[in-house]
């Protein structure tokens, strides 16, 4: 037996002299777990029930839909840096990386990052409008700010687009 299956059979006997009961009860959407310690204390755990055809290494949903908006306008490594500068992490609870998000993109089809296709919708970014007016980016964000120049950021750290029109 490896030392790893050694350990797991350690923490399990730690584990059934601590605890004298375990109750699991089932309510529609949620697992309701009761331990009872042989000390005579509770402790109630709740978590949600995974449902068939799921597993508990899901990315939530809004975080794949802000995927899909940053892969409109950065390539997989800056969408990865953003998703990290963030503090978001992977199902798995690790730090994103450009092959993470290519992976992520390919699972729930969405199309990668193409050179000039914000262009092809008439987006511009801060760098851009700054160089087209003249002025620096600060001034850009200024009026950003004061709600001058429309422009959206799909999350923090994400650079800010504004339309043409």
């Amino acid at each position: 037996m490896g030392r790893s299956a050694q350990f797991a059979e350690y923490k399990k006997r730690l584990l059934r002299i601590a605890l004298k009961e375990i109750t699991a009860t089932c309510k529609t959407e949620t697992i309701r777990l009761v331990l009872h310690w042989q000390g005579g204390d509770h402790t109630q755990v709740e978590f949600p029930k995974i449902h068939t055809g799921q597993h508990c290494y899901a990315t939530d949903h809004e975080l794949v839909e802000m995927i899909g908006k940053l892969a409109r306008i950065e390539p997989d490594a800056r969408i990865a840096s953003i998703l990290n500068k963030n503090e978001h992490r992977t199902a798995h609870g690790k730090s994103w990386t450009a092959r993470i998000v290519c992976a992520m993109r390919n699972r729930h089809a969405i199309p990668v990052y193409r050179q000039g296709e914000r262009q092809d919708r008439d987006e511009i970014s801060v760098r851009e409008a700054a160089d087209a007016l003249g002025v620096t980016p600060t001034t850009i964000f200024r009026l950003i700010q004061l709600k001058q120049l429309p422009a959206e950021q799909i999350c923090g750290n994400a650079p800010w687009i504004l339309l043409k029109k």
